[in-house]
């Protein structure tokens, strides 16, 4: 390589490795050595495991840990059911500004931030809201009511939040796939599911793996949504992170939750990747 273009590469990887070291890997490790200590009086820390051993042991930190790992498979899978019709459409069966016009639709809601997409859901939900008043105004119900702070609304803000994150990848996948095999899979006595089994699902499982991932991960470490939506019953595992670190300066527990976390989503995503057969680097191109 020449000395122009060995400069060159480097000051173009050196914004990426920057980025990396100084907001991702230092960052982590030093939250792994706080995770690791136990504070003996005021400024006096030791080497401990007792951090792990609480968010081990106590019921509450263990159960809203699973809960959290739970719905976020959850979500994650109610998002890909609702996003692969929608997907397909755009790729296969819209043309021309058809298409355009649909892809943009999907977009059009990340325009606005995350709080106020969150804030128009409550608006929905809430007892005095739009959904409440047509109920009783169509005879369904009899008083006003309360659609928020349970883990449905927590659910629906999940799928809505992530939806674009499941579809971008789809269509992409879907878009290279060859007409003229969907319909040598009609020509063969195939029909509608073994085509979608045997060809359609297997080509966009690049997609499908991608968007997975980013969904889980979104859900997983989503703070907002949960908290607004699902309220004090519908604890999450970020919510307790949030609540270590700001609220009560326990930076140590804190910590812990926060590579518990990590663990487990890396943990899920190796799972995925097993169980589809991929690789990261064949999900990621």
């Amino acid at each position: 390589m020449r000395a122009e273009t060995r400069i060159g590469f480097i000051l173009l990887l050196t914004p990426l490795l920057l980025w990396l070291g100084l907001l991702i890997v230092i960052p982590h490790i030093d939250m792994l050595m706080i995770s690791l200590r136990e504070r003996i009086s005021f400024g006096v820390y030791e080497p401990s495991l007792m951090q792990y051993d609480k968010a081990l042991t106590e019921p509450l930190y263990l159960r809203t840990f699973w809960r959290t790992a739970v719905m976020s498979v959850l979500a994650t899978g109610i998002t890909l059911l609702i996003a692969f019709p929608v997907a397909y459409y755009i790729a296969k069966m819209a043309r021309g500004r058809l298409q355009q016009v649909l892809f943009m639709l999907c977009l059009i809601p990340f325009y606005v931030s995350e709080l106020v997409r969150t804030f128009g859901w409550m608006i929905l939900l809430r007892e005095t809201g739009l959904i409440s008043n047509l109920l009783q105004w169509a005879g369904l119900a009899d008083q006003p009511v309360e659609m928020l702070y349970n883990d449905a609304a927590m659910m629906v803000g999940l799928v809505y939040t992530s939806m674009l994150f499941m579809v971008v990848p789809l269509v992409t996948t879907l878009e290279s796939l060859d007409n003229s095999v969907v319909e040598a899979g009609y020509d063969l006595g195939g029909n509608g599911l073994s085509v979608l089994r045997e060809i359609i699902i297997p080509h966009a499982m690049p997609g499908i793996v991608s968007g997975c991932i980013v969904v889980f991960m979104l859900s997983l470490g989503n703070y907002l949504t949960p908290t607004m939506l699902g309220g004090k019953d519908s604890l999450w595992f970020t919510e307790m992170i949030y609540n270590q670190f700001i609220v009560r300066s326990n930076w140590e527990l804190g910590a812990a939750f926060g590579f518990m976390l990590l663990v487990l989503s890396s943990v899920i995503v190796w799972g995925m990747l097993r169980l589809t057969g991929r690789t990261l680097q064949e999900t990621m191109g």
